[in-house]
């Protein structure tokens, strides 16, 4: 086997450990936002838009994958969980929510600058099994949000909601960490120089038709998927009556099992096709949904489970598909794909929040169960490369 065919098992897992300290910080939003919504007397509709907020930055993507193509991306990595870790600790202590949208806003210019090239570092790393590489770049950050709330949940149970600020060394401490790991390691090293602006356009022409396709997939899944990671613990906490404490482990635990789908589904994706694996899981998923919407109890929590292991599996399938798809721009299509998925996740969570204060969460989610079944279709359209 080639050195580049070969799987760099060290490499890989370093950058999920780095995708994982990232997104720990850039998951608070939804654990906190019941007790924001509570503390500035907000609507479900304009706490929404936070989210709208912290996604603006990435529809820089196309710009900062430009960049990325000729510069040294690794020092995105290495800053922005120090960036990430004071914006975020720091809505706490917010006084406003003005002042809550521009931390979001930091943390989104922040996230895009981390998001936009670790994907192509981990294909660099994973030879020839890009699907499982992906998978586990993918776990990392599902594994933050499965922890990100149960970390600031103890730090509002010790310290206070205006004591969230006392997270900021850890993610200090990491970037350092990261600078001493990561600097010397050229996995962007081979980019080239050469390359006409021009270039761009005609990547982005030429994957025009493939994009339009992911913005199908992406667009009907995203409401039910948006629906559930921003307002499980609203849901839970508002209209079940559950303690904080239960709601936010809710989401822990859906996002525990959403982790452990997507270390499987980009290995399987390898095996199976890509198509086919997206094409099982756009089926599966919206029945889960409305199993768990119509069940009570410990039964809604082990659909709730199996909800979590399909709803986040087409990540890494759907990031190895790109980078299956572009051999020389890989950083920019992989910006425009981040792009897409950023974007329509930024829309359909404003909209389930619109329509949560209209009809009520969980109506919100039957909507979204029914919707998702039109990202099956675009699967079908999909002409995927052996």
């Amino acid at each position: 086997m080639k050195q580049n065919d070969k799987f760099q098992t060290s490499n890989v897992l370093l950058i999920s450990l780095t995708h994982l300290l990232h997104d720990i910080y850039s998951s608070f939003l939804a654990p906190l936002r019941p007790l924001l919504i509570e503390k500035f007397g907000i609507s479900l509709g304009l706490a929404a838009m936070w989210d709208l907020v912290s996604r603006l930055p990435w529809f820089l993507n196309p710009f900062l994958g430009m960049i990325a193509e000729r510069t040294a991306a690794r020092y995105f990595v290495i800053l922005t969980p120090a960036i990430t870790a004071v914006s975020m600790s720091l809505l706490g202590v917010a006084p406003s929510f003005v002042i809550v949208s521009i931390l979001l806003f930091v943390m989104g210019i922040s996230s895009a600058l981390f998001h936009v090239p670790t994907p192509v570092m981990v294909q660099k790393v994973s030879g020839k099994f890009t699907g499982r590489g992906m998978s586990l770049y993918m776990f990392g950050g599902e594994m933050a949000r499965t922890m990100g709330p149960l970390v600031v949940t103890g730090a509002v149970t010790l310290w206070g909601l205006e004591g969230t600020w006392k997270l900021i060394p850890f993610g200090l401490i990491a970037s350092f960490i990261l600078f001493l790991r990561l600097r010397h390691i050229q996995i962007s090293g081979d980019i080239k120089k050469d390359e006409r602006p021009k270039g761009f356009w005609k990547a982005f022409k030429d994957l025009l038709p493939f994009f339009l396709i992911l913005v199908g997939i992406t667009f009907f899944r995203a409401i039910m998927k948006s629906g559930l990671t921003a307002f499980l613990p609203t849901y839970y906490f508002n209209e079940k009556g559950e303690t904080l404490w239960f709601a936010n482990s809710a989401l822990a635990v859906f996002q525990l099992a959403g982790a452990i789908g997507t270390i499987a589904s980009g290995t399987i994706s390898d095996r199976i096709g890509r198509k086919t694996a997206l094409l099982i899981i756009a089926s599966i998923t919206p029945v889960l949904m409305f199993f768990f919407i119509s069940s009570t109890g410990m039964l809604s929590f082990v659909f709730l489970v199996l909800l979590g292991l399909f709803i986040f599996a087409p990540g890494p399938v759907l990031l190895a598909l790109v980078q299956d798809r572009e051999k020389e721009k890989r950083v920019f299509a992989n910006s425009i794909y981040m792009t897409i998925s950023f974007v329509t996740a930024s829309i359909s969570v404003v909209f389930a929040g619109l329509l949560g204060d209209w009809v009520g969460l969980e109506n919100t989610y039957k909507v979204s169960a029914f919707l998702a079944l039109g990202a099956i279709p675009f699967v079908l359209m999909l002409k995927t490369k052996k």
